[in-house]
């Protein structure tokens, strides 16, 4: 095991157990900005209290768009909060429940740019070489970097696009089949390219297949294994695995249900797939305490270098909003009340999920809704962000400040960023 996975492996058990509660732990494997000396009294800023009920309000508008149930999970200085509403089986009618697992899509390609990184601090990847560097003749152009991959300026085009032009049939057809990555990149290089590699941001599932054949090559082992003994295991992420190509969802587990193209159509019961067709890019089952603690524990420090989390965490614009951003494997939002953070969007076929943190990993939140394709379902579940760590709205009167910002924009006055393509 790398010199660097012991250090993260010798944290106490004290310390993992203080970090799953929201707790800020007293020393960490690497120091994260400004957290040099624990923050006081007189230093801390103070922050709004999570507006739970609009948390609430913003799961039932989840709900009103097509989701069958939808959950949230907040830590913060105060401590854990939770809400549910609805159901996590429509047959079975059980309510949802925050302790339940599911698919979290894409927030999987955070965890896989942890684990790059990781190899790039032990020198066995270099974030600004070629992909052919390491991989000879995979793609066909020698400017395509790593670090393109990672902030989605490669131009490899989505392959998702045509695969899921038609939603429901192009679900089934790959619901339960097994690709290796060459053939998920085949399908890849079959389309013309989005863009010059570094000229502009398009988002690409493709990226994060290359980075989970990075990954392999680098260590010589599974994309699993690695998530196992560099992430899962050292933060105790006990409901997190990586399952491909199984279908299960093992232990309690919500259902996810997915809308066909037709308006109005019955949903579709997603939940059994392999998720082949993402794999390092979206195959990641977790749950909310584990998301917390995931998200929070990356902001801290304490998976990355100070140096590499500068890195992770420096971004650009992925729209003109000025609210939303993207640096490696990491998406930024910056809500109405000027609080920035940190974290990952995710869509897999019957499942929307947020989970994110502010920069200091003191608050977090993960939330999600079982459904997809239904776009207003996924911008309404964002709402979630802007309650927890915005607060209640102030009256307009008191509200000039944040109505003079540039950025002061609130996240459900916009479509959500896709995942996977939308037909609603």
């Amino acid at each position: 095991m790398p010199l660097s996975s012991h250090r993260r492996l010798a944290v106490s058990a004290t310390l993992i157990a203080a970090l799953a509660a929201g707790v800020a732990p007293a020393t960490s494997a690497f120091a994260a900005p400004g957290d040099a000396m624990p923050p006081t009294a007189a230093t801390t800023p103070a922050v709004p209290a999570p507006d739970m009920d609009g948390v609430v309000a913003a799961l039932n508008s989840a709900m009103d768009n097509g989701a069958p149930g939808a959950m949230a999970r907040f830590t913060g200085p105060d401590g854990v909060r939770s809400r549910t509403v609805g159901v996590q089986d429509r047959v079975s009618g059980v309510p949802m429940a925050i302790q339940s697992r599911f698919r979290i899509g894409s927030v999987s390609k955070t965890f896989s740019t942890v684990v790059l990184l990781q190899l790039v601090e032990e020198g066995k990847l270099e974030l600004d070489a070629p992909v052919n560097t390491y991989l000879p003749g995979l793609l066909p152009d020698d400017r395509i970097t790593v670090r393109h991959l990672l902030t989605h300026r490669s131009g490899l085009a989505d392959y998702t696009n045509a695969m899921f032009e038609h939603t429901v049939p192009g679900f089934e057809a790959v619901r339960n089949r097994v690709f290796s990555y060459q053939e998920l990149v085949d399908l890849s290089l079959s389309e013309p390219r989005t863009t010059e590699p570094g000229v502009s941001y398009k988002y690409s599932n493709t990226n994060f297949v290359v980075v989970g054949m990075l990954i392999e090559k680098a260590t010589g082992h599974s994309v699993a294994d690695a998530y196992e003994r560099r992430i899962f295991e050292p933060l105790q992420l006990r409901k997190t695995s990586y399952v491909h190509p199984d279908t299960r969802i093992k232990g309690t587990h919500a259902r996810g249900y997915l809308h066909p193209d037709e308006e109005g159509g019955a949903l579709v019961d997603s939940t059994e797939q392999t998720v082949s067709w993402a794999q390092s890019a979206g195959a990641v089952i977790s749950h909310p305490a584990d998301l917390n603690t995931f998200t929070s524990a990356l902001m801290r420090g304490r998976l990355l270098s100070p140096a590499m989390m500068e890195a992770m965490t420096t971004v650009t614009a992925t729209d003109t909003t000025n609210t939303r951003f993207y640096g490696l494997g990491l998406r930024r939002y910056d809500l109405s009340c000027g609080t920035q953070v940190y974290g990952h969007t995710g869509t897999v076929q019957g499942f929307y999920t947020y989970a994110f943190s502010t920069r200091d990993g003191r608050r977090s939140l993960a939330a999600m809704a079982n459904t997809s394709n239904h776009g207003a379902a996924n911008t309404a579940l964002g709402g979630t962000l802007e309650a927890a760590f915005c607060g209640k709205k102030p009256a307009p009167a008191a509200s000039s400040r944040a109505a003079s910002s540039p950025t002061a924009r609130d996240l459900t006055s916009l479509p959500a960023e896709r995942d996977l393509p939308e037909r609603h």
